[in-house]
């Protein structure tokens, strides 16, 4: 198949590492993937007066940041700069793929011969900081939709009424994220990534680690993030922060835990606890996406209700008194759950998910009557 996969832009964030990965192993499947973006954009008038004003001076534009795609081997076309990509900016294909709600309107806009039309969904985009409504409304377009958590597709069903979603979960690379066989640290230690965003819920992820605190003696907790902590979410006293560390430190700051916390609000996937469990690290998180289709209660971590911090340090605790043995038990059973499923395995479930979408196209499954749609998310 010719495949075009259609980015908001090209960062470090996780979203981008699945898709790189993804169109990775596609290609070693013998498939031909191209990856097109715009240019980033430039930063709003807002946000620079704002950086005036806190003394920070004027943001510097960066046309193109540092990706995942910078290191692998698959083409990626970058424009001269923000603007909806076209018809003219791609080349004819069996399959064209949007990968953010944006690119969702930009991709049913599309003609026939780019392909037939996929929406890879990572998370459901309905934030206080998205134009809300907009972004719901792609979730309704004539859009073949693949998503990466069993919650996801069950939202898609009850949802916006669409029961034909396919499902394609993240994976870990294991040469980027592994770690050998050990016992538990001194002192106890609990990992966390740290995030202002309210759904990342770090406030409930840091009241849970204060509860535990109290019955754990010298608990400690180290955290990495893009930003640093704000004053408004300050980080425990005497943690040890890493602000966007080098990736191939990542893998050693999960090694360094007995414990990765996950206190989300909610997550379309979320792969640091799956990475962590790649690295020998049970996970006691909040029901929310990939955590709940990869934590066996009691045997690889612990799952709790969705802002209940009183249970996930109940579970914090519960993991770090557990005896060395038992520890190990439980840090193996995470290791085999997070490394039993390949990016390979993901590979070949895409491949059948963008031959479902070719079928649709050719029974007429998405009819002109769905287009009008378009009509209203576009405006």
């Amino acid at each position: 198949m010719k495949i075009t996969f259609v980015l908001p832009a090209v960062n470090m964030h996780g979203g981008i590492r699945s898709t790189a990965s993804l169109a990775e192993h596609l290609i070693k499947r013998g498939h031909e993937v191209l990856a097109v973006c715009p240019a980033r954009r430039p930063p709003r008038l807002r946000r620079q007066v704002k950086s005036l004003l806190k003394g920070e001076g004027w943001v510097p534009y960066i046309k193109q940041q540092p990706s995942h795609f910078d290191h692998i081997d698959v083409p990626l076309k970058v424009l001269d700069r923000f603007r909806p990509i076209t018809d003219a900016d791609l080349p004819d294909a069996d399959i064209v793929v949007a990968t953010w709600w944006e690119t969702a309107e930009w991709v049913a806009k599309l003609s026939e011969r780019k392909g037939a039309k996929v929406y890879f969904i990572r998370h459901h985009e309905v934030h206080d900081y998205l134009p809300k409504q907009r972004a719901a409304a792609t979730y309704r377009l004539p859009l073949h939709k693949v998503t990466i958590s069993q919650w996801l597709v069950d939202l898609m069903r009850t949802e916006y009424g669409d029961s034909q979603v396919s499902l394609v979960p993240n994976s870990v690379n294991p040469k980027n994220f592994y770690a050998p066989p050990r016992g538990k640290q001194s002192p106890p230690t609990v990992g966390l990534l740290y995030s202002p965003l309210y759904w990342k819920g770090c406030d409930i992820s840091i009241k849970a680690f204060n509860l535990a605190a109290h019955q754990v003696p010298n608990l400690k907790m180290i955290a990495f993030g893009f930003r640093s902590p704000t004053a408004e979410l300050p980080l425990p006293p005497g943690t040890e922060f890493f602000q966007n560390p080098p990736q191939d430190k990542i893998k050693d700051i999960y090694a360094s835990c007995d414990v990765w916390l996950c206190g989300s609000w909610s997550e379309g996937f979320h792969r640091p606890p799956l990475e962590a469990m790649a690295c020998r690290c049970p996970v006691v998180s909040t029901q929310v996406g990939g955590p709940m289709d990869m934590i066996e209660q009691g045997v690889n971590g612990y799952l709790a209700p969705t802002g209940d911090y009183t249970a996930l340090a109940d579970y914090l605790v519960r993991v770090l008194t557990l005896s060395d043995e038992a520890w190990r038990t439980m840090s193996d059973a995470a290791y085999t759950r997070a490394t039993a499923y390949t990016w390979d395995d993901a590979a070949e479930l895409c491949e059948a998910a963008f031959n479902t979408a070719i079928e649709r196209r050719q029974r007429g499954d998405f009819s002109s009557r769905d287009n009008a749609i378009l009509e209203k998310v576009s405006t």
